[in-house]
């Protein structure tokens, strides 16, 4: 207190003095006016002199006291140049940053839309300390790769001989977007951060919000995302998601090396040229002209592309082909190997590059199968967590005082929109469950497909509050205890970027789910880009005990079923539909392990 009453009292003396001097200026002034004997007009011409000495010494005392106002400059987002319709012929869609099998299905979704795309190369650590270079400090490190592989291919362009100016009119770049406490949520400004420091200030970047609707365009946006694109969308991922799994379950046991990544290709190809072909539901003709007139062809059209996803064989018949192609890999299901459940960030857990250190090359190279998390579980997430903030706001309005009990008609409107959120929120879920589990079907994957997410929450909830929003919430704990209680994995593999907030209150979490469950297998791994050796040694260290704990069961299974591995490999050779991957194998009841549950499969043929 006494130091603020003695800078008080030093102000109150500056400005006393301020006013002192601006008195003693006019004075001298005045007086010198009466000495002369000025006339009327020269006095007029003299105020406005003296008006003007006295505001230079204001200002001169203002500078020496500290008590000049600083000017304030608001931030504005920069003046971006739009994406519009008549640009769509000429301008070239950038996309990247999931697999190389859902990019490949999504340009193909989008190409067969009319637009221009091309994927951007996975991101390697180049990308990663170009992002450093040009983007924020404290960032987690998926906004480094992703950053920096765009800037990178920009570069690249530029390197070929395009101009600036070619660049921004011809290429946008289509990204996700969102809010919350996930630093996922300042992705965009970070894009255009480094854009502008990289040298391409006003390259255009796109959003496509989580948080939005069916219809997020404007009438004359070059990038529509209305009901075809979410449909294609939507179609890529989940058969990229099945593509990816199959792979992943055919590759670790294949008999000729290489094999398997040569059909995928193939495969992933063929598909590619059916999304990029199927034809959209279109009225045309008078009938079309005549209901566009009644203002009901928008109605109709989306009845129709809702039935034909529902109920078409478009897509079913493609998986059926490439099921063929898949099956004809051959196979080796009496090796012993870990199952490692991969879980963690987004972006860590399906990425192929350096982004996660490679982890499921590294995987498969120990030993291991990786059991991958498709994307479209995201999505349901994504559902599950507005039905859930739905539930949770009923009869809240923003904006607006809840009703009074006599208010009948307001609490039926208001209960009318809740149930017809909620309603619709539930339907998209099942919708999307089931489109999933038709697809993997017609493939012939045997999965665990989409595990249900209220289980999943039942699951969690004693551990992490399944409310907590941010990254993947509490689907991290929900996972590691799901899949090895339901003798799915033998290790579960948690991959996060360093310093990601939702996975540290997750790793955190963790510690009292392996309390509670004595047998469980969990690592979990922080990536930054740089520390790829260490990283591989942890997982060395506990794959070790992973694989350990499949010899012992796959050991425990031939002694109960009184077979050697010998007497398996001479009935699968009189038996080749046994080598093919499209091969159905149940699963049994307390057994983990590919060769387990297979010599489980061979005795029960043999018995029978």
């Amino acid at each position: 207190m006494l130091l603020n009453y003695i800078g008080t009292g030093m102000i109150h003396g500056k400005m006393q003095a301020r006013h002192e001097t601006y008195h003693r200026i006019f004075n001298n002034k005045i007086q010198y006016v009466k000495d002369h004997r000025i006339g009327t007009a020269q006095i007029d011409n003299f105020e406005n002199y003296v008006r003007q000495e006295v505001q230079v010494e204001r200002l001169r005392l203002d500078q020496e006291n500290g008590l000049v106002p600083k000017s304030i400059q608001h931030f504005t987002r920069p003046v971006e140049h739009p994406f519009t319709r008549n640009q769509r012929s000429y301008t070239t869609v950038l996309f990247g940053g999931l697999t190389w099998k859902h990019e490949k299905l999504m340009q193909g979704a989008l190409e067969g839309l009319s637009y221009k795309c091309e994927v951007l190369p996975t991101p390697d650590v180049s990308a990663f300390q170009l992002g450093k270079e040009y983007g924020n400090k404290g960032q987690c490190n998926p906004a480094y790769f992703l950053v920096g592989n765009l800037v990178k291919y920009l570069k690249s362009l530029k390197e070929t001989g395009l101009s600036m100016e070619e660049i921004l009119n011809n290429y946008v770049f289509f990204t996700a977007g969102s809010s919350g406490p996930c630093r996922f949520g300042m992705y965009e400004s970070e894009y255009r951060l480094a854009l502008r420091n990289a040298g391409f200030d006003g390259f255009r970047v796109l959003l496509f919000q989580q948080n939005g609707g069916l219809n997020q365009s404007k009438l004359d946006t070059g990038l529509k995302m209305n009901l075809e694109f979410f449909i294609g969308v939507l179609n890529a991922t989940i058969i990229g998601d099945i593509i990816n799994d199959a792979c992943y379950r055919i590759r670790p046991y294949e008999v000729n090396p290489g094999e398997t990544n040569r059909v995928l290709e193939e495969v992933t190809d063929y598909l590619y040229r059916d999304l990029k072909q199927k034809c959209h539901f279109r009225l045309t003709g008078m009938h079309g002209h005549l209901l566009k007139r009644l203002r009901m062809a928008d109605r109709i059209e989306y009845f129709e592309k809702f039935i034909d996803q529902l109920f078409g064989s478009y897509y079913v018949n493609a998986l059926k082909k490439a099921k063929q192609r898949l099956d004809t890999i051959e196979i080796d299901r009496t090796r012993v190997k870990p199952i490692v459940k991969v879980t963690g960030e987004f972006w860590a857990q399906i990425t192929e590059g350096d982004g996660n250190y490679n982890m499921f090359s590294f995987l498969e190279r120990e030993g291991a199968q990786s059991l991958v998390e498709p994307i479209t579980t995201w999505v349901g997430y994504l559902i599950h967590h507005a039905k859930q903030a739905t539930i949770d706001r009923k009869g809240l309005i923003k904006g607006q005082n809840p009703p009074q009990w006599w208010e009948i008609m307001r609490r039926l409107r208001i209960s009318k929109t809740y149930f017809r959120k909620l309603v619709l929120l539930a339907l998209a879920g099942k919708i999307i469950k089931r489109e999933y589990n038709r697809l993997r079907d017609a493939l012939g994957v045997k999965g665990c497909g989409i595990t249900d997410l209220n289980e999943l929450q039942q699951i969690a909830h004693p551990y992490y509050n399944s409310r907590a929003a941010g990254g993947e919430g509490h689907l991290e704990v929900a996972k590691n205890i799901y899949y090895q209680n339901k003798d799915l994995c033998h290790m579960v593999l948690s991959l996060k970027p360093f310093g990601c907030m939702p996975s540290t209150q997750s790793d955190g979490v963790q510690a009292a789910v392996i309390n509670h469950y004595k047998d469980m297998i969990s690592l979990p791994i922080e990536t930054s880009g740089e520390g790829e050796i260490n990283a591989h040694s942890r997982v060395q260290m506990a794959l070790g005990d992973a694989k350990t704990k499949a010899e012992e069961e796959f050991l425990q299974v031939l002694n109960e079923t009184g077979l050697t591995i010998e007497k398996v490999k001479i009935y699968v050779k009189k038996h080749p539909e046994l080598k093919r991957p499209m091969y159905p194998v149940p699963h049994y009841k307390g057994t983990i392990g590919v060769a387990a549950n297979f010599v489980r499969h061979i005795a029960e043929r043999m018995n029978t």
